[in-house]
């Protein structure tokens, strides 16, 4: 059985994001950890609400599975 390789997001540690969900969800926030299976830890995280109002959800500090994400994007410069 192979070990599974740390995904190469040190980069992106304490840094702004943008996050893309499977279900449509988005997410903001600041990438604080993460682990072997790119599950993340985001604080100060704000959920997209996908229609046209541009409502925001605060949402605090969160637990992303990493087979749930589709697209990191930062937003801060790395």
């Amino acid at each position: 059985m192979s070990k599974a390789h740390p995904p190469k997001l040190k980069k992106f540690m304490d840094k702004k994001l943008s996050l893309k969900l499977n279900g449509g969800r988005h997410v903001q926030g600041i990438l604080w950890v993460f682990d072997p299976f790119m599950n993340l830890v985001i604080d100060e995280c704000v959920e997209m609400a996908m229609n046209n109002s541009r409502q925001q959800n605060n949402t605090g500090m969160v637990v992303i599975q990493g087979n749930s994400l589709i697209m990191l994007e930062a937003l801060d410069q790395v």
